[in-house]
């Protein structure tokens, strides 16, 4: 009986069935579970970031009691959390007397409105506006250095300054003093003006710009049209400039206008004469922001 027994006991071992093998791969359903909780977790909470503070309330009590059968401390508790129910509160704007949903740590107001951000760019605007003001005060420093010099060397009169958003303009327009009529040649007192202006040219920074102009008479002679003779006028200038007075020529340039850009309108003896001019232009290199200020400063300034 007993060998019968143990015989029977051998073959169950012999033949019965293998163990099953061990899945490696079981904590991925866990890790899949937690993943799925912690996705649905951040829709809720950002689906509820821009509604009041009751439904908030609610949420973080329904996920603390969640979290109290699980036998762990809420991660809601408390109110040094982000999402502490104290950190966002409905407060009124002073400026404009309306309430909005305001967050205590980041300041963001109604509609995702930043005030600090608002705040710098009012700084911005404050640092913009200052820096006319010296860009400005920069191109009126040229303009009194060079109107000094002429006064010295018995010129004084002899050009017109304007400061616009472009830079400092100075205006070779005088009857006959610079140009004759449809001549691009020089006048004697033409190139004494260049020269006592050229040490300032030769000493600032900025690009330079010889802007040739003509009235509207038609040409006659060795020129075709008003284009050629008021950029012949800008070469002129520029070659004496260059050639005679040092400017460097990587920080100058010619530039004919033609009639297209009369500086008074008409078509009068006065209106011919002042049209029939070079403007050199100290070209200022701030920024457009800044540029676009200081009309408004030399206006107030003159006014």
């Amino acid at each position: 009986m007993s060998g019968h027994a143990g015989g029977g006991r051998g073959r169950r071992r012999g033949g019965g069935h293998e163990e099953e093998h061990v899945n490696h791969e079981r904590w991925l359903v866990s890790y899949s579970d937690m993943i799925t909780v912690l996705m649905a977790l951040f829709i809720v909470l950002f689906a509820i970031s821009q509604v009041d503070q009751e439904k908030y309330i609610a949420l973080r009590e329904s996920l603390s009691a969640g979290f109290a059968d699980m036998g762990s401390p809420s991660v809601l508790d408390g109110t040094a959390g982000t999402l502490d129910g104290e950190s966002i509160k409905p407060q009124t704007d002073p400026a404009t007397g309306t309430a909005g949903m305001v967050d205590g740590d980041l300041g963001l107001g109604e509609q995702g409105t930043n005030p600090q951000a608002a705040q710098d760019q009012t700084v911005v605007d404050a640092e913009t506006y200052a820096a006319a003001q010296a860009e400005a005060g920069h191109l009126e420093a040229l303009r009194d250095q060079i109107t000094a010099m002429l006064a010295q060397n018995g010129l004084d009169g002899a050009v017109r300054f304007r400061i616009d958003d472009r830079g400092l303009v100075m205006g070779l327009v005088a009857d006959d003093v610079f140009f004759a009529a449809e001549s691009a040649e020089l006048t004697e007192t033409a190139r004494r003006v260049l020269d006592v202006a050229a040490p300032t040219f030769v000493a600032v920074t900025e690009q330079i710009s010889v802007e040739g102009h003509a009235n509207t008479l038609p040409v006659q002679g060795r020129y075709a049209t008003n284009w050629e003779l008021s950029s012949d006028r800008a070469t002129q200038v520029l070659r004496h400039l260059v050639e005679a007075d040092g400017v460097p020529a990587t920080r100058i340039m010619a530039v004919g206008f033609g009639d297209a850009r009369p500086l008074v309108p008409g078509t009068d003896e006065a209106a011919m004469t002042q049209n029939r001019r070079v403007d050199l232009v100290i070209l200022s290199d701030a920024p457009d922001t800044v540029r676009a200020l200081i009309p408004s400063i030399e206006n107030g300034t003159e006014g």
